[in-house]
């Protein structure tokens, strides 16, 4: 099957200007292959682009990437002598900058094509990273799995489909019992199973877990899971493979999996082989506690929302302008005589207010409060039973107006801003203004200070790594801030740990090591720097990773700076992190993380609901090959996570154009149950029940029933008025139209009937089975 071929990368593109401002951002740059690069126009409404190609031919579709400045409307053109133009489409867009167009053209033969703009997105001028022309359609592909992150290979096989019981049994080997124990403690909630976690050989019933040399692919933390009639084997290098394995699994069975409750619904998983590893080792998520506090119970739940989509680094920014987090004990040592404890005392009661102008930041003030040391480490350790590890910031030579205020030997003539008359610290910072606050390079307590700090923080941290931050310090004096970021990074290397810091740091002298995570500024600077400094970056750019920015024009908090308008779900989908900086491949990624600021959220459920579902499109953008990725396919697939996120209580922003899944909850009035005495000759359907004994205790399928819907299933005992000898349960049907039946340990021998009724009431089938001696535990059919 023929690929096809970006046509526009052998020809030649010319414009109707170029932004004077950035002359090298020729038209050529829409075409080079490079997203890093582009082509950035005068500020006029009327613009165009245009491409000459080498040879006349068919376009099909193009594709073209609006990176910093985007079109509200423009129309594409085409023609054959580049004088008589004929328009193909017009297009117009409720998407600012980031956004990635594909339009569908099905020319027959063009030799030039032009965007011809109309309408800017704002006072800027159009920008196209990249204008791709295609001369013929994209195979259609068979859907992928319903998985986030996608796996980087899966297929479905005709093995049969595996069906977990109450028998099944989780069976382990060598070192994956923690994943293990992981699967069975969430799957017991959910289907009232035991599934006991034991050695020995497997069944096909059982979930087998693995972990041994040689198990899976010669890549960190990969894992393959099979499915089938033959039972479920998941197996890995490591145990943290092992884990990765759970992850998919959980997605692998019915999205009732997640609830909290059990639901009875038949636990299946069709048969399917997948091998997976991660892009980048590095999978992060920030959450801002600074600005507003979440307490350790939100921060498990935070963990929970993260872990299942596989990021593992979990970014503790804990202290800011307004608020510090982590409490500090009074060192043995202490020559300036620093009150250390004074840091929560006093700034763990500040956090977000008002701004400049007296306009409340957020639906309310933000939360304040801090961590004990032992909050802390509890955190880190549930973070590390989640496969996630901590990385702490303690943000600095700027963003420091929370040190600045609870200590005095930190107000020095080089630190700002200045303690007000009568005092000895700096005000409180209730504003999100950045930029105005740094500390003294000059001044020796700063240097004890901070070593002492980073001291305790590593002492708490069993991760390789401390962020020191390092961003808009605007007030710092360059050279101080070189010489005091040398300093910091010097003392976590001491400390054997690594350091990152945002870019800006970059431009101090750093130690073999350091890890750049990059957010904003020139790209081609900052991967001059990268490559001079032999560094690795983590990526976190603001318009495709920052959870702050709006991602729909409905929602009234948030910025819009980062995307020129709202950062969509497809913004922070559609882009390469391998291209990202010039010159800065894969071998120099060391990840990608997600970033949440506190400005304007207060509370879990809002950041929940302004980081999901972008983060989902950040945790594929971490794992899943470059080559595998497709928005219209994912958008199909992060839909089918609604349903289990609603259970889970994961609040998410409902994403327009996408067909979210609910998880309706089973009806809480029961109807009338259907009179036995009553029923009709016929069963309205054949529920398939084989005619033959059961022991209480078996597990029987009920087949023939309305697909996904929740049925009242009664069991009475033939001849005998309706007592407590009736069982009748709620009961979930599958999309194949089967629901399970349980046929009780407890009650007597002999013939029942088993009615199943629609939620209203209506009677759907009935059939009678007998129920023969005691239960041995075995599974019917």
């Amino acid at each position: 099957m023929q690929q096809p071929i970006n046509v526009a990368l052998t020809g030649t593109a010319t414009a109707s200007s170029v932004e004077s401002a950035l002359p090298g951002n020729t038209a050529a740059m829409a075409i080079d292959g490079n997203t890093a690069t582009r082509w950035s126009s005068s500020y006029v409404d009327a613009t165009w682009l245009q491409v000459e190609l080498a040879a006349a031919g068919p376009i099909d579709h193009v594709k073209i990437t609006w990176p910093n400045a985007a079109a509200r409307a423009y129309t594409l053109q085409t023609s054959l002598d580049g004088v008589t133009w004929t328009d193909i489409k017009a297009m117009t867009s409720a998407t600012g900058p980031g956004r990635v167009d594909e339009v569908q053209l099905g020319v027959s033969n063009a030799k030039f094509i032009r965007m011809l703009g109309s309408k800017r997105w704002s006072t800027f001028g159009y920008s196209i990273s990249e204008f791709e022309i295609y001369d013929r359609a994209q195979p259609v592909v068979p859907d992928n799995l319903a998985l986030v992150p996608l796996p980087a290979a899966s297929a479905k096989t005709e093995a049969g489909t595996f069906q977990l019981t109450p028998s099944s049994r989780i069976v382990v080997s060598g070192e994956a019992l923690a994943a293990a124990n992981y699967f069975a403690e969430k799957a017991r909630k959910s289907t009232g199973f035991k599934l006991p976690v034991t050695t020995g050989h497997a069944t096909a019933a059982d979930v087998a877990f693995t972990v041994a040399p040689e198990s899976s692919e010669d890549k960190p933390e990969s894992y393959t899971l099979q499915a089938d009639a033959n039972g479920i084997k998941v197996a890995a290098n490591t145990s943290a493979g092992a884990l990765n394995g759970v992850q998919t699994l959980r997605q692998m069975f019915p999205q009732w999996i997640e609830s909290d409750i059990v639901i009875n619904t038949p636990w299946t998983v069709d048969g399917v082989i997948i091998s997976d590893y991660p892009r980048y080792e590095h999978r992060g998520i920030q959450i801002d506690v600074a600005r507003s506090f979440y307490t350790v119970d939100e921060m498990k739940e935070h963990i929970d929302n993260a872990a299942q989509f596989k990021f593992n680094m979990l970014h503790l920014h804990l202290t800011d302008d307004q608020g510090w987090r982590i409490a500090m004990d009074q060192p043995l040592v202490n020559p300036a005589g620093i009150k250390y404890t004074d840091l929560t005392d006093i700034s763990g009661k500040t956090a977000m207010t008002y701004n400049d102008a007296g306009v409340l930041q957020g639906t309310e003030l933000g939360h304040t409060g801090f961590y004990t040391k032992d909050d802390y480490k509890e955190i880190v350790r549930y973070a590390g039973e989640n496969g996630m590890t901590v990385v702490p910031e303690i943000d600095m030579p700027g963003h420091t107006t929370a040190a600045l205020h609870a200590i005095p030997e930190l107000n020095s003539a080089g630190s700002g801003p200045k303690p007000l008359a009568g005092t000895d610290t700096a005000p409180a910072q209730g504003s999100g203004n950045v930029g105005g606050s740094t500390f003294d390079a000059d001044n020796a307590a700063t240097y004890e200070f901070t070593k002492e700090v980073l001291t305790q923080l590593a002492a708490m941290t069993p991760g390789p790594y401390l962020h020191i931050g390092g961003d808009e310090s605007h007030i710092t004096p360059h050279d101080k801030y070189n010489q005091m970021i040398t300093a910091f990074a010097g003392q976590v290397l001491d400390l054997n740990k690594k350091v990152i810091g945002w870019n800006e740091y970059s431009s101090a002298e750093l130690p073999a090591g350091a890890v750049v995570q990059y957010w904003a500024g020139n790209r081609q600077n900052v991967a001059n720097r990268v490559l001079a400094n032999d560094s690795k970056v983590i990526l976190s750019p603001a318009e495709k990773t920052y959870i702050p920015q709006k991602q729909d024009s409905s929602q009234t908090a948030g910025g819009t700076w980062a995307c020129g308008g709202p950062c969509t779900l497809q913004n922070h989908y559609d882009w390469n992190p391998g291209t990202y900086l010039p010159g800065v491949g894969d071998d120099r990624v060391l990840g990608v993380e997600t970033v949440q600021w506190g400005e304007w959220m207060r509370g879990m459920d809002q950041t929940e609901t302004y980081q999901y579902p972008r983060a989902l499109a950040t945790a594929e953008v971490a794992w899943s090959p470059q080559a595998n990725r497709r928005y219209a396919d994912f958008s199909k697939r992060v839909g089918t996570l609604g349903g289990r996120m609603a259970l889970e209580g994961l609040t998410h922003f409902k994403t327009a154009g996408i067909n979210w899944a609910t998880a309706p909850a089973a009806p809480e009035a029961t109807p009338a149950l259907a009179d036995t005495s009553a029923l009709p000759e016929v069963s309205p359907i054949d529920l398939a029940i084989p005619a033959t004994e059961f022991t209480g205790g078996a597990y029987l399928t009920l087949k023939n029933l309305p697909a996904n819907e929740w049925l009242l299933v009664a069991v009475d005992r033939v001849g005998k008025d309706r007592g407590n000898a009736n069982r009748f349960e709620w009961v979930r049907s599958n999309e194949l139209g089967t629901a399970p039946l349980n046929v009780a340990n407890g009650v007597t021998p002999g013939d029942y009937t088993v009615t199943v009724q629609g939620a209203t009431g209506s009677l759907l089938g009935f059939a009678t089975v007998a129920k023969s001696s005691p239960a041995n535990g075995k599974a019917g059919n």
